[in-house]
């Protein structure tokens, strides 16, 4: 059973942002984030390496792509669910600001 079931944050437009990001993706790298995400719904509350706390009540889902790329699932807990706020690759060790203040506005909208 799930603890922390996954849903798509969706923009007033209806558009949602996560789920077109993962279209984007090969079909093997959107396997290996599908997975990613998986365990986080099934053993909700965990941790590094794979989920890691970025304060403000922000998550980051961690998953290692094909061609050593980094992707990052940006998530917030509410009412029991993980709502999936925003998704990028990552170029730099730290987080880009920009990425974070998109999750930050999203979950705003949310709350």
């Amino acid at each position: 059973m799930k603890r922390l079931p996954a849903f798509f944050y969706a923009l007033p437009s209806g558009r949602e942002p996560v789920r077109d990001w993962l279209r984007d993706l090969s079909a093997e790298d959107r396997k290996i984030v599908g997975e990613d995400i998986k365990d986080v719904e099934f053993a909700w509350p965990i941790g590094m390496p794979l989920c890691r706390s970025l304060g403000q009540g922000l998550w980051e889902v961690r998953s290692t792509l094909t061609q050593g790329r980094i992707a990052r699932i940006l998530f917030c807990e509410q009412d029991g669910k993980m709502v999936l706020l925003h998704a990028f690759i990552k170029k730099t060790q730290k987080t880009p600001q920009a990425d974070l203040d998109v999750a930050i506005k999203r979950k705003r909208d949310i709350s």
